[in-house]
């Protein structure tokens, strides 16, 4: 999955490709829930996700949640701790979740060795900070239908890149909760936007599953640009 994700932003050749291959790591299954790493911690490595879906999180003194980025299979979410000695916020586990473990003093190694992983991490870093930048602009000027549409269609072609749409259909295990949290909306507002976009026939949602059924459609509601994930997606420029 790691390999595909940077497949997607960089190019690889095959010798790079084996060199992850051959990186030694350590699986771990964690619950849905659970958290990975958490503020203030002091990692010795990171994780690949394998299968599962991850956000990081940021809590107030009074209980209150900011999700600020979802991770999904083939993203190393906790890169920066690769150079950060202190995390400052948490990752936590939306399903559950498998992960791939790997030394900080590996993945140092393998940089240095192959400069051009070292160039598709650093990139792949750059776009978590290009979506993080995305997301402060809808919580900040979309309204709520617009907002929620925008985080589908990212989500869409974030997860046709990893090979996990199919036919503008996606899993998305997320709770109306857990999507308030990070679109700075209450659940309320975001149950209205989602029934809203049933209603305009732009999409159809069941539990733990959306199926976007007018994709050009859906990107007029929130003006979405993929440019800003960077990703090779034959959904990037399709209507």
């Amino acid at each position: 999955m790691l390999i595909r994700k940077l497949d997607s932003i960089f190019d690889l050749d095959e010798e790079d490709r084996q060199a992850l291959l051959d990186l030694p790591v350590t699986l771990r299954d964690v619950a849905a829930g659970q958290d990975i790493v958490t503020e203030g911690d002091e990692p010795s490595q990171c994780c690949i996700v394998l299968e599962g879906l991850t956000n990081w999180y940021k809590m107030i003194p009074d209980g209150r949640r900011q999700i600020v980025a979802f991770h999904l299979p083939g993203d190393i979410p906790d890169l920066q701790s690769l150079y950060l000695g202190v995390l400052d916020c948490s990752l936590a586990a939306n399903t559950p979740c498998r992960l791939a473990t790997v030394r900080h003093e590996d993945l140092k190694a393998i940089c240095r060795a192959r400069p051009r992983i070292a160039a598709a991490l650093w990139r792949s870093s750059l776009i978590d900070g290009a979506i993080f930048r995305e997301w402060i602009l809808g919580m900040g000027r979309r309204s709520a239908r617009e907002n929620a549409a925008h985080l589908l269609c990212e989500m869409l072609v974030r997860l046709d890149a990893a090979g996990l749409a199919v036919d503008h259909q996606f899993a998305l295990p997320l709770t109306q909760i857990e999507m308030a949290d990070a679109l700075g909306l209450t659940p309320v507002s975001v149950n209205r936007a989602l029934q809203d976009l049933r209603a305009e026939r732009l999409v159809a949602i069941s539990r733990r599953s959306v199926r976007i059924l007018d994709w050009a459609g859906l990107k007029r509601v929130c003006h979405f640009d993929p440019a800003y994930l960077h990703c090779r997606s034959a959904l990037a420029n399709a209507d």
